[in-house]
């Protein structure tokens, strides 16, 4: 069946890094563009990074310009983000989205928090 499993949230304090995974199972993930989403408490789901299905192209939400990036490993089945100098805005939880056409599959989601 179908699973994208998120890992590597966690509470970090501003200024600091944390790199999030997505690992991917059940379908041809070299096919499919690969997106991270958040969504904060109280706030609409917004798209911060996408990657297609070869990595050739790469886009940001201007809000993460310059502190995220994302990259994925085909051979691994998994799609990464890097996020650096966090502030407490980017507290979200964050979840990976695979998409081939209308084929759409989300994962469940890793809680980031940002906060001294």
């Amino acid at each position: 069946q179908v699973q994208l499993v998120e890992s590597g949230g966690g509470l970090v304090q501003p200024g600091g890094s944390l790199r999030l995974s997505c690992a991917a199972s059940g379908f041809t993930f070299s096919s499919y563009a690969m997106s991270w989403y958040r969504q904060a408490p109280g706030k609409e789901r917004e798209l911060v990074a996408t990657i297609t299905n070869t990595g050739g192209t790469i886009n940001y939400a201007d809000s993460v310009k310059g502190r995220f990036t994302i990259s994925r490993d085909n051979a691994k089945n998994t799609v990464y983000l890097q996020l650096n100098s966090l502030n407490p805005e980017d507290t979200a939880v964050y979840s990976c989205k695979a998409q081939l056409f209308w084929r759409t599959y989300w994962g469940q989601g890793t809680q980031v928090t940002v906060s001294s």
